[in-house]
């Protein structure tokens, strides 16, 4: 297990599990409950507009999935302009006080890839209105820097396209954000399986954001408690330091002083 002391913050805010769970795609709020349990996660995300929050003739994601157990972030899933976006958001506020919230705007419904001159002006909109946001986007080194000059409290650059399950599609742009960012970095979208999520971490990512790879599992408990012991594992990995890669043999054991 990773060293208890060894958190990241965001917005002001210190976390130890490194994972992020979603709550959308699974068969009830029951099974979702069960799985963000063992993922060890703290923060959950939550699609404002698709989850149900107040109408309590209906399951109330908040009765399975408790707010004093996990942090919520609200999200703007389903967003393709920054005024849905923006007032999506504000939304949220009004109805559970939330001012941490996660930014996406998408492009368009086939690829669900980020429109980034959308969200960069949605994200001015918010953190003048006080939202502290981590902000969905592609894995473009200078739109990540540009975020952050913005007033991001996070930058969570995907591995792959939403709810494709390809792992991390491109290692060498996620580790330049993660060289240059002065605030946490986390892979979001694009994780399929455990050795994915390790692969995030072993970056230098400060977490991994997952939803369909937990919920489209044919175990989905079982998975999230996988993913769990993968980022601990990745992280450990990335703290350790990896041994530099070669291109030839080099022996485990001595050559002198042989029988």
């Amino acid at each position: 297990m990773t060293e208890a002391n060894d958190t990241w913050t965001v917005a002001g805010r210190t976390f130890t599990s490194r994972l992020i769970v979603g709550t959308g795609k699974y068969k009830d709020y029951a099974q979702n409950a069960a799985a963000a349990e063992a993922s060890g996660a703290e923060i959950v995300t939550v699609a404002v507009r698709r989850v149900n929050l107040t109408d309590r003739s209906q399951p109330l994601l908040t009765d399975y999935v408790k707010p004093d157990r996990f942090t919520y972030l609200p999200n703007t899933a389903g967003c393709f302009t920054g005024e849905d976006a923006v007032r999506t958001l504000r939304l949220a506020r009004e109805a559970g006080g939330w001012d941490l919230v996660k930014l996406e705007v998408l492009s368009d419904p086939k690829t669900l890839f980020p429109d980034m001159e959308e969200t960069l002006r949605s994200l001015k909109l918010l953190v003048a209105e006080g939202f502290q946001v981590m902000v969905y986007c592609t894995d473009d080194v200078v739109y990540a820097r540009k975020l952050e000059d913005a007033g991001a409290a996070a930058i969570m650059p995907l591995g792959a396209p939403i709810g494709s399950g390809l792992g991390i599609q491109n290692p060498v742009n996620i580790r330049l954000i993660v060289e240059q960012a002065r605030v946490p970095v986390l892979v979001d979208a694009g994780v399929g399986t455990a050795s994915d999520a390790a692969v995030a971490m072993e970056l230098g990512c400060d977490g991994v954001l997952m939803n369909t790879a937990i919920a489209e599992a044919k175990d989905p408990v079982r998975m999230a408690r996988a993913m769990k012991h993968a980022v601990i594992a990745g992280r450990e990995a990335y703290l350790a330091g990896r041994m530099g890669k070669r291109m030839y043999a080099d022996p485990s054991s001595p050559l002198a002083g042989l029988i």
